[in-house]
């Protein structure tokens, strides 16, 4: 099986000097710190930080983007 899109998106942004965390709440994955700037609460409406993923109901799911791409990168954009 392949990497999930998570890890792919850690790895390429590593690869640009960037640094996320991330946090779970299962089955919600969200993005924390962005090269250890903490995302602020005017920018998510969830109850624990910004939701960028989710993991599928069943086991064999995949983990999906719970926002558009173009959101997650502008983002983190804002606090690198």
């Amino acid at each position: 099986m392949g990497e999930d899109i998570i890890s792919i998106l850690v790895k390429r942004l590593r690869r640009c000097g960037i640094e996320i965390e991330l946090i779970g709440n299962y089955p919600w994955i969200y993005l924390d710190k962005v090269n250890g700037n903490r995302i602020k609460q005017e920018d998510f409406t969830a109850n624990h930080g910004f939701n960028i993923a989710w993991f599928g109901i069943k086991n064999d799911d995949k983990i999906k983007f719970a926002e558009d791409p173009k959101t997650i990168i502008s983002i983190i954009r804002k606090y690198k």
